[in-house]
């Protein structure tokens, strides 16, 4: 596999007809003076004549899937309050001086929040163009060393570097192969490394899967396991060490419809008494793994 003709290939993303118009705008953005600081928010100070321009490129650039981040007084409200799943991870990663991947990282707010932990390398996988734009836009303040490519867990095995600490967070519910992804992370991590999982999750005693056709109004989710189940998976997948972080139910408070977002989001996914999904499935259990290599 030709990883760089692959990120050849995918730059006439940003010449699609509704991607074009905001590289546009932002490539028209000059930064000159800015500061961030890295809190909840990615909180960020920059002249205040370039605000007219900011929010518009910001408004253009919707849906805001993760975060939040704040430009001087523009709170761009996203519709995952990420700070709740990274304060849960916080106390079980270390990076420093590390080289890490966050596979499916979205438009970098977890990558931003990495910086604080003195990594060696930061690099990120996703392949959506608009999501690769928001994570430009941000980085024009920060001026980060993070990288962002165009490219998927399916990339990781051929792609240049090793990593020591990979990031996997909402991916695997969504493949229809998990323990082959499962392997796929394996073969990017330097011997010793470890990937930190964030997935679905059924409670029960057995060693079975939900294989629903939708799943919180989700086409796009093929199985969630048992945690007996997704340790095998771990386990067929050769990871050499399988550490507990800790699961939590999703709720409204973490995931909600904003003014950034566009169209439903969690409370229009479970029923009236949000104690199931509209399918009528368990709601969303999600649970945190360290896999070592």
């Amino acid at each position: 596999m030709n990883i760089n003709e692959i990120l050849k290939e995918r730059q006439k993303w940003f010449s699609w007809k509704n991607i074009a118009p905001i590289k546009e705008e932002l490539d028209k953005l000059e930064v000159k003076e800015a500061s961030f600081s890295i809190k909840d928010a990615i909180e960020i100070k920059t002249q205040e004549s370039l605000m007219p321009q900011i929010e518009k490129i910001a408004k253009m650039l919707k849906p805001w899937r993760k975060g939040p981040f704040k430009i001087n007084d523009l709170f761009i409200d996203s519709e995952w309050r990420s700070y709740i799943k990274w304060n849960t991870l916080i106390p079980f990663l270390d990076l420093e001086n590390k080289d890490v991947l966050d596979v499916g990282c979205n438009n970098g707010y977890y990558m931003f929040r990495m910086l604080e932990m003195n990594p060696k390398s930061i690099t990120g996988f996703d392949p959506s163009a608009l999501f690769n734009l928001q994570f430009d836009f941000i980085n024009k303040f920060l001026k980060s060393d993070v990288e962002y490519k165009l490219l998927g867990v399916e990339h990781v095995p051929y792609y240049e570097k090793k990593f020591d600490v990979i990031f996997c967070m909402g991916v695997l519910y969504h493949r229809k192969d998990p323990i082959d992804m499962l392997k796929e992370l394996k073969a990017g991590l330097n011997k010793g490394g470890e990937v930190i999982l964030d997935t679905l999750m059924i409670e029960g005693n057995e060693e079975v899967a939900l294989s629903p056709m939708r799943y919180a109004k989700m086409k796009n989710v093929y199985f969630i396991p048992t945690l007996k189940t997704l340790y095998n998976w771990c386990e067929r997948a050769k990871f050499s060490d399988i550490e507990f972080i800790g699961k939590r139910y999703t709720t409204t408070n973490e995931q909600r419809k904003t003014e950034w977002i566009e169209g439903e989001s969690l409370d229009s996914f479970l029923n009236k008494e949000q104690t199931k999904t509209i399918e009528g499935y368990e709601p969303p259990l999600r649970v945190y793994l360290k896999l070592k290599y």
